[in-house]
């Protein structure tokens, strides 16, 4: 294994948690750059795509920044992007927000509604259910929780793999009021509704899985 550190580009559109990502991202090793160059983003082992705020929102900042191509690019050629939060979202084919729906990256089929519980947001540590043979949760324990903040989630997972040859999506869910989506494996692309950049030792364990498979 080369001792290189693995080169990882924050995408910087304008939403995000940027500072705490990289923060988060060197901890564990990484080489890190905040950035919204298109060269740069494209030739890093890594793509991070953090996002707060609106869906509506952070499509228009993605847009604005070629981030959409960017990703698509990155993806197409089996290069590694993981989004996190409403970064996780906007890979959905829409999100509806107030009733105004807005068409997303729809690299995965479905819907990200309103999150239907008494408190809303959902905010603070909360628990999630990993499949078997995750790469992401590897290591951590059942009990480990994350931190979310969302109002918004995926409540429904339908995208089918008929290709025996590909490797069927790898879906996490986390219960709050409802179950929901709360991350993804689906080859290159990677993503987490909670903030792995502000959950503590699980969260850092966590971004090592995934650098580890840049």
């Amino acid at each position: 294994m080369s001792d290189k550190k693995k080169t990882v580009v924050v995408f910087d559109y304008g939403f995000g948690n940027v500072r705490s990502a990289e923060r988060a991202l060197a901890h564990v090793g990484a080489d890190v750059e905040i950035t919204r160059d298109f060269d740069t983003a494209m030739n890093a082992d890594g793509l991070l795509v953090p996002g707060v705020g609106a869906f509506s929102a952070c499509m228009d900042g993605l847009k604005k920044a070629r981030g959409e191509w960017i990703i698509g690019r990155r993806l197409a050629g089996g290069r590694p992007v993981m989004g996190i939060c409403v970064g996780m979202q906007i890979l959905f084919e829409r999100g509806i927000e107030h009733g105004v729906e807005t068409e997303g990256l729809d690299e995965w089929p479905g819907t990200v509604g309103p999150l239907k519980a008494d408190v809303v947001p959902h905010m603070g540590w909360n628990t999630v259910e990993a499949p078997d043979g995750s790469q992401l949760f590897a290591g951590l324990d059942a009990d480990a929780r994350y931190y979310f903040v969302h109002s918004y989630a995926a409540h429904d997972w339908s995208l089918e793999v008929t290709n025996a040859k590909i490797r069927a999506p790898k879906v996490t869910w986390a219960t709050h009021g409802e179950r929901f989506v709360a991350a993804v494996e689906n080859g290159a692309l990677w993503a987490t509704q909670f903030h792995p950049e502000k959950s503590g030792d699980a969260g850092a364990q966590l971004l090592t899985n995934w650098i580890e498979t840049l």
